[in-house]
């Protein structure tokens, strides 16, 4: 199995990928646990991330582990930027 580019953490202010659902979600990937391969087959596969939402007070953000599914399985979030390693590997 393949290594993950992406195991390095990154600051908030430069993540690997940001997703919105365009309502006042938004999830910055700052580091991935496995391969994208890995992670298809994997229920639990996870991704460190800041994330905001609109019950956050101020645009503050939370710290944390996430499961990538939720992110990437929601129909109504898309990725709204991403550095191009990321884009050759996860896609649009």
């Amino acid at each position: 199995m393949p290594r993950t580019s992406f195991g390095k953490t990154r600051s908030h202010d430069k993540p690997y990928a940001i997703y919105s659902d365009g309502r006042g979600w938004e999830w910055r990937v700052l580091k991935t646990y496995k391969h994208s391969s890995a992670e298809k087959n994997d229920g639990y596969a996870r991704w460190y991330v800041s994330a905001t939402s609109p019950m956050m007070h101020g645009g503050s953000y939370e710290y944390g582990d996430t499961y990538c599914r939720e992110i990437k399985d929601n129909g109504l979030v898309k990725l709204i930027s991403a550095d191009d390693t990321w884009l050759e590997e996860y896609g649009t």
